[in-house]
């Protein structure tokens, strides 16, 4: 493949070589439905970033089923669609033999030989095919889209020769392992400069930040010394309330005229209020688990347990209310601040109090009978700002770093997709 290609014109597919074929997937794919006979196979899920991998290697919450006697069978190089998720890049070519949910589509090669699967695993998994798994795919509302094995067998499929393909697949691993490389370097360099916020923060909210304060023992293996002037107080004692389970409720499609219903998965990696696939409870619902500025958030299981989370309004025409696996906290600020509190829930002996309940459980999930014993060291509201203050002084410098190291690595995700997207299409010279 080369500079010189000349290029065939495609409503959807833009340009391509004109020497590479185009076929419709059912000429190219059979639909293979063979079943495990007692699923000891190993159990395969459809990850959007990765593909196909090990259930036990996914970040997954999902029901596990007793028995996976009578799941779909897939062979190393077979492609594997989750129907309800094609829209979201829910496909791609299994790397080793496997099991699979019997609600996914397994397809394989007519020609074992003739392909080599890593190229269809880049190319299916570019934007402009999963814009057609969304233009081919029925369903009510975004969420509740699927792509029937029918209409998957209709979209067509762009097959350069073979050794193309190899080259093809080459280039983009080659360039996959740099940019992994350059990524995991950020990541470490972003991990480093976390652990020297925290402890900054972890040393101005147990300590204070007066280096001469005399100091006392707090009584409390996981917080040590803190400022003789400062007292210990269980988080039941510093809030409005007793702590409150989020509703139980499965949200409906957002309406303005209802409550915002607050997932854990609305808040962004800062912290802050996504406003992409919003859900509302009635009125009638949501009141009952109404949230207020500056109510603090605890997750009690799951992937995220012991994280917290700061509410603020971002809309004051809005009303919300906060899910189940949540649980409220509403600080009163004449004992302790909510910038206070969350600062403290950001610090090592935060961390230190989550491991000792960890350490007591057989299973990690804080409930909120232990949340309301968590013992926090309170300075005076006046010495809470000054130290709230400070924080955000000598932590502006470390934000702003890590903000440009993140936005590094989005772009070079971005390259890395568009460079996958130019190869794949024949765009990219390579000798």
């Amino acid at each position: 493949m080369t500079a010189t290609a000349t290029y065939n014109k495609s409503a959807w597919l833009g340009d391509y070589p004109i020497h590479w074929k185009v076929l419709r997937a059912k000429y190219l794919f059979d639909l293979i439905d063979e079943r495990s006979e007692d699923g000891s196979e190993e159990l395969m899920s459809v990850s959007e970033h990765h593909g196909v991998i090990k259930r036990k290697e996914a970040n997954v919450n999902m029901f596990m089923a007793e028995t996976y006697e009578g799941y779909k069978l897939c062979q190393k190089g077979d492609l594997v669609i989750n129907s309800l998720w094609a829209w979201s890049r829910g496909l791609g070519f299994a790397n080793e033999n496997g099991i699979v949910s019997t609600a996914y589509g397994v397809f394989r090669f007519k020609i074992l030989d003739g392909y080599n699967y890593h190229y269809f695993h880049y190319l299916l998994r570019t934007k402009r095919y999963v814009g057609q798994y969304m233009i081919r795919s029925k369903g009510i509302w975004i969420s509740r889209l699927s792509l029937s094995d029918r209409n998957f067998q209709e979209i067509p499929i762009l097959i350069p020769p073979l050794t193309e393909q190899n080259q093809i697949v080459h280039y983009i691993q080659s360039k996959e392992e740099k940019i992994t490389r350059f990524i995991a370097k950020k990541q470490r360099f972003i991990e480093l400069l976390k652990e020297q916020r925290q402890s900054v923060i972890n040393e101005a909210v147990t300590k204070g930040i007066d280096k001469n304060v005399k100091l006392k023992d707090s009584g409390i293996k996981w917080l040590g010394n803190i400022p003789e002037n400062w007292e210990v107080k269980r988080l039941k004692n510093c809030i409005h309330g007793k702590l409150k389970y989020g509703a139980n409720e499965s949200g409906f499609e957002y309406n303005p005229s209802w409550y915002r219903y607050i997932r854990i998965t609305d808040f962004t990696k800062d912290g802050y209020l996504d406003d992409e696939n919003k859900l509302s409870l009635p009125i009638e619902i949501g009141i009952e688990y109404n949230l207020i500025d500056g109510d603090i958030l605890f997750a009690r299981s799951g992937a995220t347990v012991g994280k917290t989370f700061q509410f603020r309004f971002t809309n004051e025409e809005e009303k919300y209310c906060y899910a189940g696996y949540l649980i409220k906290a509403s600080p009163n600020e004449d004992i302790i601040l909510s910038d206070f509190l969350m600062r403290y829930t950001n610090s090592i002996a935060f961390e230190n109090w989550k491991n000792s309940i960890f350490n007591k459980a057989t299973i990690e999930n804080i409930g909120a009978d232990k949340y309301c014993t968590l013992k926090i060291p309170i300075p005076s509201i006046e010495e809470q700002k000054q130290i709230l203050e400070f924080i955000k002084t000598e932590t502006a410098t470390i934000g702003k770093t890590i903000a440009k190291a993140e936005k590094e690595i989005e772009l070079i995700k971005e390259y890395k997709e568009a460079m996958i997207a130019e190869a794949v299409m024949g765009k990219i010279a390579i000798d």
